[in-house]
């Protein structure tokens, strides 16, 4: 097999599903492959909505948003405190006189002394001078400073514990939301997405989420309170320096915006080639045997390669304009740090400034431009959450299987009276896989379906589930048009066996109970029976309670595909689909399987789809397939003595494609 062009991969793992006509992989045909839905690349569509579906996640938290955000009140406004108190302890200890606008801080810094010197250690070494009076005073701010700071710990760390429990709650409430969104998908999006690519949704996409959530809005949030609350107190210290910083703001969010633009796309780009990748790691990791046994280790690693360049090529150019985001602000911060502390400076020395107050104002304009270095340095967070959230929030606006018929509930018993009248159908609508099909199928009736691959027999049973809905003709059942059935009565009422076999991490007995979960231990041995697996169950290291995980890799094929059918005969379905379901079993176990399935299949309408054609010889009736028309319809006997295709089919005359 040659390898693949990178557009090729990308049209099969990421990309939009193109108009073809080919049958789905039904009950886990080869894990990964398929067509990704709409919308995973490029550049994202509405970025504000995301933002505000996401915002929308926070309603029921608003009393701890608000605790949050007094929370964050209080520290910001500690570490303001904090910085101020340098201003009265500088002026002091230079014996600069006290201006009125710092005399709040000089009086508290005074009543604390003012305590202190009651206590006889403090007392005395204040007689010892100027020097004792300037360690007291220093004594006297860190004891002020230890209470501030104090209180602000305090804050963060109910800030954080509150803000930790708002968001693990959205994350859990999100992956809820979005497993049961996947629950009520039609078949079809299975069939045409890559299980790799709807896996990340669930991990890279949520982690990105979280990442953002944890982080981002909490520096978002601290950032914004922070700068209003610097902002203030740079005021209240000097209005003229106040002007240049604020000067400053508009080239950062100039900077952002040019950035954060052209960030955007190429973040969602990164995401989409990520999901390429897992899709494919998915698909080659399950389908290990199958590469070595065809010798494609080369053509899979140069296929992998092309992925992975293309992710890394994504990636480095997301990681550049998401990295450059903080550099870039932090240059432009100290540029505005290095212009106001030159003005600061020319201002004290003129006498318009004490060193306390430049001391102070140089550390607010510090703290000023810190939130902004912050917020841009999680830019990165934000733009990979946004094009993780777009994607996550497209599956959830899929559109989920048609509403059941308003009249449905009256229709919940189903007895097994099968009939398809002029029935076509087409994965794409126009190449039709089924003509014109009409048949009709009584309890306790037998109905084989055998042609060449891809003649639409497997089809047949996909509408009979209502996988897909038919476009012209009509399915009942009893009577009833199966569109009048609720989903979940028609399909409880059909037990299938596929020939591709899928088993939960589980033992053998909850596997096999999966059929019927009201069912007992007693009614699980006796469809493990009925199915012939019960001897090879027994000769397991713990029976029935031996552990699968792996979809079975502990059990050989055959083995997986006995307890499938157990799992079939435990329920009471009154209609039974068998798609090749002894294909992977040897003929000496298939004879007592079709023992057992005739004993499963009294009172119970049954459809066999089978290639050997020896296990369809006992059918009521045998229909032949053919470009998704019936061409022959009869008994075994009957189509023998027409030597038409089944004829040829069964004597060897002419091979099954």
């Amino acid at each position: 097999m040659a390898s693949r062009t990178l557009e090729e991969l990308q049209k099969q793992y990421s990309s939009p599903a193109k108009s073809e006509n080919k049958r789905p992989m039904m009950g886990g045909g080869r894990p990964g492959r398929g067509h990704g839905p709409a919308g995973m690349g490029g550049k994202p569509k509405n970025t504000r909505q995301t933002i505000l579906r996401l915002l929308a996640y926070f309603k029921p938290h608003v009393p701890k948003l608000i605790a949050v955000l007094f929370c964050m009140v209080f520290s910001t406004v500690t570490s303001l405190i904090g910085s101020f108190t340098l201003l009265p302890i500088i002026n002091r200890i230079g014996q600069v006189p006290t201006e009125a606008k710092d005399g709040v801080m000089a009086v508290a810094m005074d009543k604390v002394i003012e305590r202190l010197t009651e206590i006889p250690f403090i007392s005395d070494v204040m007689e010892g001078g100027r020097f004792a009076e300037v360690l007291t005073y220093v004594l006297a701010a860190i004891f002020f400073l230890l209470i501030v700071y104090g209180i602000g710990i305090i804050s963060s760390y109910l800030q954080a514990r509150l803000m930790l429990s708002i968001t693990q709650n959205t994350l859990e409430k999100i992956r809820n939301q979005l497993f049961s969104k996947v629950q009520t998908l039609p078949v079809k999006y299975f069939d045409q997405n890559p299980t790799g690519e709807i896996m990340s949704r669930f991990t890279n996409d949520i982690d990105n989420i979280d990442m953002m959530l944890n982080n981002s809005v909490t520096t978002l949030f601290s950032g914004a309170v922070t700068l209003l609350g610097t902002l203030f107190f740079m005021i209240t210290t000097n209005w003229i320096l106040t002007l240049i910083t604020v000067f400053f703001i508009p080239i950062f969010v100039y900077c952002g915006v040019i950035i954060g633009k052209t960030s955007r796309k190429y973040y969602s780009g990164q995401q989409a080639a990520l999901g390429a990748v897992n899709g494919y790691i998915e698909e080659t990791v399950t389908g290990q045997k199958v590469i070595k046994v065809f010798n494609h280790e080369q053509t899979c690693t140069e296929e992998f390669s092309l992925l992975n360049n293309d992710m890394r090529d994504k990636q480095f150019k997301a990681q550049f304009y998401g990295g450059i985001m903080g550099p870039v602000t932090h240059n432009v911060s100290m540029i505005s740090y290095g212009v106001t502390i030159g003005v600061g400076g020319i201002m004290m020395v003129t006498g318009g400034f004490t060193p306390g107050a430049l001391t102070v104002f140089a550390n607010y304009t510090r703290q000023f431009n810190m939130p902004i270095n912050q917020i841009s340095h999680q830019m990165t967070a934000i733009f990979s959450a946004l094009a993780g959230a777009e994607r996550v929030f497209a599956v959830m606006d899929m559109d989920p299987e048609l509403p059941d018929s308003p009249d449905s509930h009256l229709h919940t018993e189903i007895k097994g009276h099968v009939e398809l009248k002029d029935v076509s159908f087409g994965y794409n609508p126009e190449k039709p896989v089924l003509k014109n099909i009409s048949l009709y199928a009584k309890p306790g009736q037998k109905i084989a379906f055998v042609g060449s691959t891809g003649a639409g027999k497997t089809t047949i049973t996909n509408l009979l589930n209502r996988f897909y809905d038919i476009e012209s003709g009509s399915i009942t059942i009893d009577g009833v048009d199966i569109k009048d059935y609720p989903r979940d009565v028609l399909r409880s009422n059909i037990a299938m066996v596929l020939q591709d076999t899928h088993l939960f991490t589980g033992t053998v007995l909850e596997n096999i109970r999966y059929g019927r979960l009201d069912a007992t231990d007693e009614e699980v041995i006796a469809a493990a029976k009925t199915a012939s697996a019960h001897s090879f169950i027994t000769r397991l290291e713990d029976g029935y309670n031996t552990m699968i995980t792996g979809d079975g890799s502990n059990l050989s094929q055959g083995q997986r595909q006995l307890l499938n059918i157990a799992r079939a005969s435990l329920s009471k379905a009154p209609i039974l689909v068998l798609d090749e379901a002894t294909s992977s079993v040897d003929t000496r176990t298939e004879r007592h399987i079709e023992h057992g399935m005739d004993r499963l299949m009294q009172d119970r309408t049954t459809f066999v789809i089978a290639h050997r054609l020896s296990t369809v010889r006992n059918s009521n009736a045998i229909m032949v397939l053919e470009n998704g028309e019936i061409i022959e319809r009869g008994d075994h006997d009957d189509l023998l003595a027409q030597k038409g295709r089944y004829y040829e089919l069964y004597t060897g005359l002419k091979e099954l494609d």
